[in-house]
C-alpha cells in the first residue's frame, strides 16, 4: 500500500498516509494530531534512472575538465564522482589518491610520497594500469 505525505494547514503538521490506490481520492483526509480536513498533499523526493550512458556522458562536458590541472580538489572530486558513476571496484590506492587529491595535495607531491603509482592496478594479464604513465602524466592521455 502506497504512502501519501500531507501537511495540515491548520496546525501545519505533516504527516504520511498509507491507503490504496483505489481509496486515494475517494476517503476524506483528517490530520491525525488536529483532526482538521483542510490537507494539502506533499509530492516527495522522487529519483529516476539513467542509463549509464547517459551518465558517463554528463561528465565528459568539456567545460568541466576545465582548469583540473591546477585544483587538485576539483580533481579529486571529479575522480570520486567517475569512481561512484563507473560503479566499479576500484584499488585501495585510488582512494588513498582521491583523499590526497581532496585534501588540496598536488599529483606531483602524491606521486613523489608514492612512488609506484605509474603501476597501479596493474594485473598479470599485462593490461593497462590505473594511472598509465603515472598520475602527473597528464589528463589529456589519461583520459
Amino acid at each position: 500500500m502506497p504512502s501519501y505525505e500531507y501537511r495540515c494547514q491548520t496546525c501545519r503538521r505533516r504527516f504520511d498516509l498509507f491507503m490504496s490506490y483505489e481509496d486515494y481520492g475517494k476517503l476524506e483526509v483528517r490530520c491525525p494530531h488536529c483532526e482538521g480536513t483542510d490537507v494539502v498533499r506533499r509530492i516527495g523526493r522522487i529519483r529516476f534512472a539513467r542509463s549509464d550512458e547517459s551518465r558517463l556522458e554528463s561528465m565528459a562536458d568539456p567545460a568541466s575538465l576545465e582548469g583540473l590541472d591546477e585544483d587538485p580538489r576539483s580533481l579529486g572530486k571529479m575522480m570520486r564522482q567517475m569512481s561512484r558513476e563507473v560503479g566499479e571496484e576500484m584499488p585501495p590506492e585510488f582512494d588513498e589518491v582521491v583523499h590526497r587529491l581532496e585534501a588540496g595535495q598536488s599529483p606531483d607531491e602524491i606521486e613523489e610520497e608514492i612512488p609506484d603509482l605509474g603501476g597501479m592496478g596493474d594485473d598479470d594479464s599485462g593490461g593497462p594500469g590505473f594511472g598509465g604513465p603515472g598520475l602527473s602524466g597528464g589528463l589529456d592521455e589519461d583520459f
